[in-house]
């Protein structure tokens, strides 16, 4: 395999600020260490080097996104806020998406990543990449930026590859632990994308992403939640892939699969409650990378999204990686036999229903052979 990577060393400099995890410190809060600081992405970078995977991968460059690849999907007031606020000291992008002065920049070299990577595989220069950004971009709406998010480098992505390269159909699967609401806000009247996301019932934001968000008047049945119960671990994750997100990817054909790749679904993150190990994280990538090979010639590229555990993000990353390239560095998890040893790793019946109800909004999503 040809996997493509992304990385940037000025995506480790944006700046978050101090945070009393992620609230503004202040009164009773003590202020420390912002919860979306860097570690967790350069560990699974240094890990990377460490156990010879990068010798595999493909380096690609990242570069800006332009105003006009930006405003595909933000406003001009959106763009242009953040860009002065940038020249001067920094601030919000919008609610609790804090960044410092140059942040603008970095940002845009986030999202200019994910188009890098896109632009790779689409020329069929690549297999498939993974694009290491920072800061994310999932929750990030048309208008502002939200949840540690400024620009929505997917969202950006999707509509690159429609406007820009061609393409028609584009689906992005969000296994991020959190809604993947902005997708959903920005694609919601957009016959041609679909956004799946796979999230915590009811983590963040709050009361977003329900079961029966399906899609606008102009796009019906091109936009699928399914909200897992806390708790839910690789058993859940696995029949979620395999009884709704791969039939769905089979159903919609898209000519490009983006993946919103949040690591924390895993069991050490403080900012979600579930239970999926790298094998889990292993088991989806396979399934996205086969079902992509299925349905549209294997263009893929994944992009970095949450994740804040420090420790074992890397070890998550890295089953990612090694299953994107084809590789086996025979580096191992140290925490993999605890974590699969945990009670309820198997799909539970409180699980079973929800990925039930999901399986029977299936037959919602337009397909072109129909």
């Amino acid at each position: 395999m040809s996997t493509g990577w992304v990385w940037h060393e000025s995506y480790m400099w944006h700046d978050t600020g101090s945070g009393a995890a992620f609230l503004e410190p202040g009164g009773f809060l003590q202020p420390g260490e912002h919860v979306e600081s860097p570690d967790s992405k350069r560990r699974m970078r240094n890990l990377l080097e460490l156990s010879g995977a990068l010798d595999h991968l493909t380096p690609v460059a990242p570069r800006l996104a332009t105003h006009r690849e930006l405003g595909r999907v933000h406003t001009a007031s959106h763009i242009e806020r953040v860009e002065a606020l940038s020249a001067e000291h920094g601030g919000l992008a919008g609610d609790e998406a804090p960044f410092a002065r140059g942040g603008f920049e970095i940002a845009a070299r986030s999202a200019g990543g994910v188009l890098a990577a896109v632009e790779a595989v689409a020329a069929g220069e690549l297999d498939n990449a993974y694009a290491l950004v920072r800061p994310p971009g999932h929750h990030a709406m048309a208008d502002a930026g939200f949840g540690f998010c400024i620009f929505n480098n997917g969202a950006v992505a999707a509509a690159h590859l429609r406007e820009g390269l061609g393409l028609e159909r584009v689906a992005i699967v969000d296994w991020d632990a959190h809604h993947g609401n902005g997708a959903q806000a920005i694609f919601w009247n957009e016959p041609g994308v679909l956004p799946l996301s796979i999230h915590q019932d009811g983590a963040f934001p709050p009361g977003s992403g329900a079961e029966g968000e399906t899609g606008g008047p102009a796009a019906p049945g091109t936009n699928l939640n399914l909200p897992l119960p806390p708790g839910s671990g690789v058993g859940a994750y696995e029949a979620a892939f395999d009884r709704v997100v791969a039939p769905a990817l089979r159903r919609f054909r898209p000519d490009f699969v983006l993946v919103a790749c949040g690591f924390d679904p895993g069991p050490q993150d403080p900012l979600a409650r579930l239970m999926v190990h790298s094998d889990g994280f292993r088991a989806m990538t396979r399934k996205v990378r086969e079902c992509a090979e299925e349905v549209c010639d294997g263009r893929l590229a994944l992009f970095h999204e949450g994740g804040y555990a420090k420790a074992y993000v890397p070890f998550c990353g890295l089953a990612v990686i090694e299953e994107l390239a084809g590789i086996e560095t025979g580096v191992e998890d140290p925490f993999l036999p605890g974590y699969a040893g945990f009670p309820y790793q198997q799909l539970q019946p409180h699980q079973d229903e929800v990925i039930a109800r999901a399986e029977a909004r299936l037959e919602l999503i337009p397909s072109p052979n129909r």
